[in-house]
């Protein structure tokens, strides 16, 4: 799929068993637990994602839940934690829908937002099959990855050797909603003229098309 056709650490701290009366061995099994917040404000710091994180999309067909998992494909994951986390996504429309293929989504309601991130980052390898309901980004080829998103509506295995590496899934009954996304223009508005002119663009020519009314990290 191109643009065209168509991205926790958990420390554990170990709970005393036994009360050390000993000053130093007190210390000693204190360390982790002060080593652990510190370790995870130099993730978020570095942008990297949980190890797993929920997404709620609160979409105009319905709530769209979708659960990441950082181990599938990090440097998507990181990038998707980001993109949510600034707003990216908020009023963003589904402007491509093919059914019993894909939902995709991706170009800011602003021009100017689509442009800021118009960044690729590099691709990650393939862990995880393109089966119903993942989360994966749209490409323009290796290393193309930048916004763009789209959700499997079905089995779509053969994505796998094309180098589209999911890194999330809906969950819940998420898939019925995504399942309801309008489709009646399927692959009509033009993607460059949304990159230019954004919502002013597919609000004048496709009126009808679902979108994102906001997107939260729960």
């Amino acid at each position: 799929m191109t643009n065209r056709k168509s991205s926790a650490i958990c420390l554990a701290g170990l709970q005393a068993l036994l009360w050390l009366t000993c000053s130093n061995l007190r210390a000693q099994d204190e360390a982790p637990a002060k080593k652990a917040p510190a370790k995870k404000a130099a993730a978020a710091a570095a942008g990297e994602a949980p190890a797993t994180f929920k997404v709620k999309f609160d979409t105009s067909k319905g709530p769209i839940e979708v659960e990441v998992h950082r181990a599938w494909a990090p440097k998507g994951a990181d990038h998707f934690y980001q993109l949510v986390k600034s707003g990216f996504y908020d009023e963003a429309r589904f402007f491509r829908v093919v059914p019993d293929f894909v939902v995709q989504f991706g170009l800011a309601a602003d021009p100017a937002v689509t442009a800021k991130w118009n960044k690729p980052i590099t691709d990650d390898p393939v862990k995880e099959s393109n089966r119903a309901g993942t989360l994966v980004y749209a490409t323009a080829g290796p290393n193309t990855r930048t916004s763009q998103l789209f959700i499997n509506l079905g089995g779509n295995q053969r994505l796998d050797g094309m180098g589209f590496a999911p890194f999330g899934e809906v969950v819940g009954d998420g898939m019925n909603v995504v399942k309801q996304i309008y489709s009646g223009d399927a692959e009509r508005p033009e993607q460059g003229a949304i990159t230019s002119q954004g919502n002013a663009y597919l609000k004048a020519k496709f009126p009808k098309l679902d979108y994102i009314k906001k997107a939260t990290i729960e």
